[in-house]
């Protein structure tokens, strides 16, 4: 029913700057929970941002906040994750996940979201 497409991921410099997207289809943007997880080999998957249907809502892990932002565009049915003064320990597997929620939360756990993108690759150098 929804299918999610990320993008954006690459190589960056320790300090730098990337902006990941992600691309739903297949629902109604606007009933979307929206949410970057990322995950680093031998670390659980980790949620850094989420963001309710509504915009209205947002969490950051508390590593990333402060440096990075999620918003909607829903113009173009995009999630983006903006990411700024990259760091070597952002180096990961970022996903984008969604799901059709019965509330207007925020999610904040894996278990909250249902549909997944394959993985855009972050690789931040030292």
């Amino acid at each position: 029913q929804v299918q999610l497409v990320e993008s954006g991921g690459g190589l960056v410099k320790v300090g730098g700057s990337l902006r990941l997207a992600c691309a739903a289809s297949g629902s109604t943007f606007s009933d979307l929970r929206l949410g970057w997880f990322r995950q680093d080999p031998g670390k659980e998957p980790e949620l850094v941002a989420g963001v309710s249907r509504s915009g209205g809502d947002t969490y950051y892990a508390h590593s990333v906040k402060g440096r990075f932002t999620i918003s909607k565009d829903t113009a173009k049915n995009i999630v983006w994750l903006q990411m700024n003064n990259l760091k070597p320990e952002d180096t990961a597997a970022y996903y984008c996940g969604a799901s059709l929620p019965s509330t207007a939360e925020v999610g904040l756990h894996r278990r909250d979201y249902n549909y997944w993108g394959q993985g855009t690759r972050v690789t931040v150098s030292s």
